[in-house]
């Protein structure tokens, strides 16, 4: 066999190679992304707060803990990272009750409690349907917070409801973005379902806002989190955590600031 029938040989093989795995990612992105699908059920007995179901626009139906506000004391409405699930929130919720803050904290579609697949579309009507279950039944302002790829569903939250203010805990500029530094040797682009353009919304979120992030995360980079900082409409502040990665954020320093910011927005109001 001569040389150059051999290169062309490993050539075509190594284009097959590449052409399935493209293909396989293709196919299972939407597993990679939303990992939190494939956890344990969530306990019948509620780990904090109280159980409660969400119906939405498109008839699913969404498993959430609630803790109820005081009096007129706000409300915080999370939406967790992608491998995450509500009842991991105890010790948030505990550390706001003890302010009289609320915590709402809702289970996706398709995440244990809830019906349906997830999908951006579907996350982002979570969303609201989330926010609009809260207004109902909560007694002061809503504060809406999102962490890791929450941050995208907490944007597109606040950007069509009247959130008094939104905490942004390890976002991104766009999930397409990450994606593209996390594979660069695929065309990310052209695969990508759910693409969660933050970038394309944040100038509509007017309210303020608090950008918390990890120096040391690896999962979604500082600098995606500070490019998104940079062209967000004011009011905002952000902290950079120089000891915190992406999964130990939530540290006792994290929900102090979480609180701080809460408790901040009443006074910067009067």
């Amino acid at each position: 066999m001569s040389v150059t029938k051999l290169l062309l040989i490993l050539l075509v093989a190594a284009a097959f190679a590449y052409i399935s795995v493209v293909g396989l990612v293709f196919l299972s992105q939407r597993a990679l992304l939303y990992p939190g699908t494939n956890a344990a059920p969530v306990p019948e007995t509620a780990s904090w707060g109280e159980n409660v179901h969400i119906i939405t626009s498109d008839h699913e139906t969404l498993h959430g803990l609630y803790s109820h506000s005081a009096l007129d004391k706000p409300c915080v409405l999370l939406f967790f990272g992608n491998g995450d699930r509500v009842d991991n929130y105890g010790f948030l919720s505990r550390a706001l009750a003890a302010r009289g803050i609320g915590l709402l904290a809702v289970s996706y579609r398709g995440y244990p409690g809830s019906t349906g697949s997830p999908s951006e579309k579907g996350l982002l009507a979570d969303g609201i349907a989330a926010f609009d279950w809260l207004s109902t039944h909560g007694k002061g302002e809503i504060v809406v917070l999102g962490r890791s790829l929450g941050t995208g569903v907490a944007l597109d939250t606040a950007a069509q409801r009247p959130a008094a203010g939104v905490i942004l805990v390890s976002p991104y500029l766009s999930v397409l973005s990450v994606a593209q530094t996390h594979y660069p040797f695929y065309p990310v682009a052209l695969l990508l379902r759910d693409q969660f353009r933050s970038d394309l919304k944040i100038a509509a979120v007017r309210q303020p806002k608090l950008f918390i992030h990890g120096r040391r995360d690896d999962s979604i980079p500082l600098s995606s989190g500070e490019a998104l900082y940079r062209i967000a409409p004011e009011p905002k502040q952000m902290v950079i955590d120089d000891g915190a990665g992406h999964n130990d954020i939530w540290n006792d320093g994290t929900v102090g600031r979480v609180i701080r910011f809460v408790e901040g927005l009443k006074s910067a109001a009067r």
